[in-house]
This record gives structure tokens, sequence and C-alpha cells, in this order.
């Protein structure tokens, strides 16, 4: 298992895309956030005390806000701020409890955040 912090940092950059890019890896990621908010995830959902799990071959990547904002702005060295999140990343596949997928527990809209995406290409 790695283990990834996020912490405040500075993005710097020139001619990039900076957030997190669309991937799909070998590898399964539980993330989570303990405070503000993910630089990849600004369009609503992933909340302080929430966690999202890809394992492995699940496509994922930034919100469509996100793409859209980091798509459209001017590439000056930024701060990044009041935000903390981690990573555990594995080989295997993480299970997912009853307890987890409980009513409440589970973040039904999840997937909502990459529907409104219009063709760049």
């Amino acid at each position: 298992v790695d283990f990834v912090i996020f912490p405040p940092r500075w993005m710097v950059a020139e001619h990039t895309f900076r957030p997190p890019y669309f991937h799909r890896n070998c590898m399964s990621e539980y993330m989570g956030l303990i405070q503000g908010e993910y630089d990849a995830k600004t369009g609503g959902g992933f909340v302080p005390g929430g966690g999202s799990l890809h394992n492995f071959y699940s496509a994922h990547g930034p919100d469509a806000d996100t793409y859209k904002a980091a798509s459209n702005a001017e590439l000056q060295p930024r701060k990044i701020t009041g935000t903390m999140a981690f990573m555990f990343e594995s080989r295997a596949a993480y299970k997912v409890t009853d307890f987890a997928m409980r009513p409440g527990f589970l973040q039904e809209d999840y997937q909502d955040v990459w529907q409104n995406f219009a063709p760049a290409f």
C-alpha cells in the first residue's frame, strides 16, 4: 500500500493542465478529504469527511467544473491553501462493506460530475 498526502502546495507548471488528469491505472485508489476543497472536485460532492474509491482500471479525473476552469485559467503560479486530502493506493481491489453502502453514506449521484462535459476536440 502506498500512502499519499495532498497538503497546501504551489502549482507552478507552465503550459499544462494542472489538476489531476483523467486516467485509469492498475492500482486501486481510496481518497479522503480532511479539510477544504480538493482541486480536482470543485463542483461539489467531495466534502471533508468524505471519501472516494476507484478500484483498478476505473476511469476517473476532475469534474466538469474543474476541467472548464483549468482549461481557461491563466497559468500563473498559484498556491493551494486550506486543504488536506490523502490517498491509499494498492495493487489489490478494495471491497466496500455493507455498512458503507447504506443510505446516507453513499453519494448516489457521484457520476453526475462527469455528465456536463462539452466536446473539446
